[in-house]
């Protein structure tokens, strides 16, 4: 078995916001990292401090079509996760979930390669059980405006238990709850980067319905020190799922105030309708995460928006001063 620094990783969707980051923990340990990207969503800047090193190579490629390459793990997180971005384009968004599992799961079984798949917490839909456990399994729309996204991530869960069931392929499925942090999309209509936004231009801060719907929020140093420690994991016998999450819950209208309060701002709240399928709450059981992985988010929500506003602001102020 090679040892971990030996390895070669194939990270998808790497130069997005968690791929980008993930990228970066894993070149800081030692890894050799392949970087595949088609650039719908990811950015070339997100990456760029990474190429210059000998142990980081950046690839644009379309998960859709076959990738040829030779790696000892993969991380498989292509695919658009905001709801802007997935319904822009739905069909192709449940092909780059499907066609994209089918692909990186056909390379693993060539090289028998471990794979780790980047599900999502919306594979629980609008949900019946509170918080989720992983053998709840859902209550989602299979023809609305979401279901490109929700029930790609489904099949892609169908298709990874398939391959280890049929082929003994070493998986690992994690179902990811809501996460922000630096990188994130300006635009990407996640509630954490559009209140942040709002707020530093002075805009009114859209909520929808009376805000009473709850989120958990986990920053992303977080999630990919859960992302590594389960890779690394030596248990074959672990496939998942597993939820990674930050377990602490707040309604949409106190994440807004906090983050009013954070920046200073005047803005004030806007009530809009509840968009379709929207859930009205979501909170991980990560008691299986903490047996198995031995962890557990570390990141408060205050100092983690604190980064993330730092963030935001060096960026709007950036296209300011661009633009004059």
């Amino acid at each position: 078995m090679k040892r971990h620094t030996d390895c070669r990783v194939l990270v998808t969707g790497g130069a997005g916001f968690l791929g980008s980051h993930l990228c970066d923990r894993l070149v800081a340990m030692g890894r050799d990292v392949v970087c595949v990207d088609n650039f719908f969503t990811g950015s070339k800047k997100n990456v760029a401090h990474l190429m210059g090193q000998s142990s980081f190579e950046l690839v644009r490629h379309d998960v859709t079509f076959p990738l040829y390459i030779e790696v000892d793990q993969i991380f498989n997180l292509a695919c658009p996760a905001s709801p802007i971005h997935y319904q822009h384009d739905p069909v192709q968004t449940t092909k780059t979930s499907v066609h994209g599992a089918i692909n990186m799961l056909g390379l693993a079984k060539r090289l028998r390669a471990t794979i780790f798949q980047a599900s999502t917490s919306e594979v629980y839909g609008d949900p019946h059980v509170h918080p989720q456990v992983e053998d709840y399994w859902g209550h989602v729309n299979p023809i609305g405006p979401r279901s490109c996204y929700d029930e790609g991530k489904r099949c892609a869960e169908t298709l990874f238990f398939d391959y280890h069931r049929q082929h003994g392929l070493n998986i690992k499925v994690a179902r990811i709850f809501n996460t922000y942090g630096p990188r994130m999309h300006p635009n990407d209509g996640r509630v954490v980067s559009t209140f942040i936004v709002q707020a530093l231009r002075g805009e009114s801060i859209t909520i929808f319905g009376d805000g009473s719907q709850t989120r958990s929020f986990c920053y992303v140093s977080d999630l990919i020190d859960a992302f590594v420690r389960y890779m690394d994991l030596p248990d074959e016998n672990f496939p998942g799922p597993v939820n990674l999450g930050n377990p602490t819950e707040f309604t949409i209208r106190e994440l807004a105030e906090e983050v009013i309060r954070m920046t200073g701002s005047r803005s004030k709240l806007v009530s809009n309708p509840l968009p379709e399928d929207d859930p009205k709450q979501r909170q991980p059981d990560i008691s299986l995460a903490r047996a198995r992985l031995g962890w557990q988010p570390a990141v408060p929500l205050v100092e983690g928006l604190k980064k993330t506003i730092e963030y935001f602001d060096a960026l709007l102020s950036n296209r300011v001063a661009a633009a004059t």
